[in-house]
């Protein structure tokens, strides 16, 4: 079994231009599962459309003449509340028999 005196004796023999490597991999090590997920994801590379870029400059103008609406305004056109929103965060959709979700 490997013990933290193991893993000590290891980092004491690491040459000094190994350490910063052996020091991030560390803290990975460390993350929760939320952050390494995050910490790997792809970066974004995909090009953002002139017809989006559009939409934002809208949201934009429409933003310095109107009040932003509540997140719990838009939840209640569906017949939603904020529990049911963070309730549905955490609850994985099912699969279907044809890998569909719903």
């Amino acid at each position: 079994m490997i013990d933290k005196q193991h893993a000590h004796n290891l980092v004491e023999r690491l040459p000094a231009d190994q350490m910063t490597a052996a020091v991030r991999f560390l803290e990975f090590l460390l993350l929760s599962p939320l952050d390494r997920a995050l910490a790997t994801a792809p970066e974004e590379d995909e090009e953002i459309s002139e017809e989006e870029e559009a939409a934002v400059a809208r949201s934009k103008e429409w933003l310095k003449h109107n009040q932003p609406i509540p997140h719990e305004e838009v939840l209640a056109e569906f017949g939603l509340t904020m529990a049911d929103f963070e309730r549905l965060g955490r609850t994985p959709r099912r699969t279907g028999p044809n890998g569909s979700r719903h």
